[in-house]
């Protein structure tokens, strides 16, 4: 995987916040980390949930944030109008082809069935070697533990072709990317 130090990070998470606290608490930690060490965001361009959250703490605390949104979701995930870049998509797919281009690697926070297709977009694009950027999963709260234990299954009924952990590494908390950083 990746030698040099993470300079830009995609962040795919939810675009509503969820009930547990802690998943927001994670973005605002995550934002403030990667101001601390220049990371810039690339994200969904949204203002509202997670993706919301993680945005505003990295412009309030002097980061770099590049939202990327598709037209169709402008309206339903409310552009974000205050970062440093928003580009503006044609749909779903360039949307993530822009964000994966944009960044040297990505972190998966909690979210729905869009932060999914995300997540395993990227994890199948690494394993076609289409990129080879590093994928973290932030497992807040063990948020994803049923996944988690779920892609443990496929490796175990072998339709994997290698072990999970050569295309993602999970962390339990965003001070687990300083090293990375």
């Amino acid at each position: 995987m990746q030698a040099i130090p993470i300079r830009s990070l995609a962040v795919f998470c939810g675009s509503k916040d969820g009930i547990t606290p802690l998943f927001r608490e994670h973005a605002i930690q995550l934002g403030k980390t990667m101001v601390e060490y220049k990371v810039t965001l690339v994200y969904g361009g949204g203002n509202v949930g997670i993706m919301g959250t993680i945005a505003n703490t990295v412009m309030d605390h002097g980061g770099k944030a590049i939202g990327v949104i598709p037209q169709v979701l402008v309206e339903w995930e409310r552009q974000h109008n205050s970062l440093s870049e928003l580009f503006i998509a044609d749909d779903m797919h360039s949307r993530k082809k822009k964000m994966y281009e944009l960044c040297d690697a990505a972190i998966i926070l909690p979210g729905g069935f869009g932060t999914l297709d995300e997540m395993f977009e990227m994890i199948t694009w690494n394993q076609l070697s289409i990129h080879d950027k590093q994928i973290f999963i932030l497992n807040s709260g063990g948020f994803y533990d049923h996944l988690i234990a779920h892609i443990q299954l496929m490796q175990k009924e072998r339709f994997l072709y290698e072990a999970a952990q050569e295309r993602f590494t999970v962390i339990n908390a965003p001070s687990d990317m300083i090293k990375y950083f």
